[in-house]
């Protein structure tokens, strides 16, 4: 079995999986990083986005393979204390509510304002087009994205 030398939030990881095996679970079961989320396996639904190289991907489908030698964000990278923009605007406007979703939201959304800091409403609807809330807080999850571009 190959051993993939992986960047995680700033931290190195030495991991023995096969090529094909999905980032996501790498990043849960081998580093022990457990914010990004499983949910539909398929790429369909965002949880799971990760930045590789400051660009979301949805880490359920993407292989461990095609990262060695990049620099992995996750949500737990974002900051230490809740504190980066976005995640102070999603508190303040207390966008989740089952939750599941919202690191993938959170992580998309910082994507989003590194490319364009300060956004339309059209912009934000297509950047967040691919991560689905089950709970249906889109209004509020604009609102936080509008007022982390404010934060920044």
């Amino acid at each position: 079995m190959p051993t993939f030398s992986l960047n995680i939030n700033g931290k190195d990881y030495s991991i023995d999986a096969e090529p094909e095996m999905p980032l996501l679970w790498a990043i849960r079961d081998y580093a022990g990083l457990t914010g990004t989320k499983f949910s539909c396996g398929i790429a369909q639904c965002g949880a799971c986005i990760v930045h590789i190289d400051g660009a979301p991907v949805k880490s359920c489908s993407f292989p461990l393979s095609a990262v060695a030698g990049k620099r992995i964000t996750t949500i737990e990278g974002l900051s230490e204390n809740n504190d980066h923009p976005v995640q102070v605007a999603w508190i303040e406007e207390q966008v989740p509510q089952c939750g599941y979703c919202q690191s993938g939201q959170i992580m998309a959304a910082v994507a989003l304002l590194d490319q364009n800091p300060n956004p339309s409403d059209e912009e934000i609807d297509m950047a967040m087009t691919g991560v689905l809330c089950r709970c249906g807080t889109y209004p509020r999850i604009k609102k936080a994205i509008r007022k982390a571009s404010k934060l920044s």
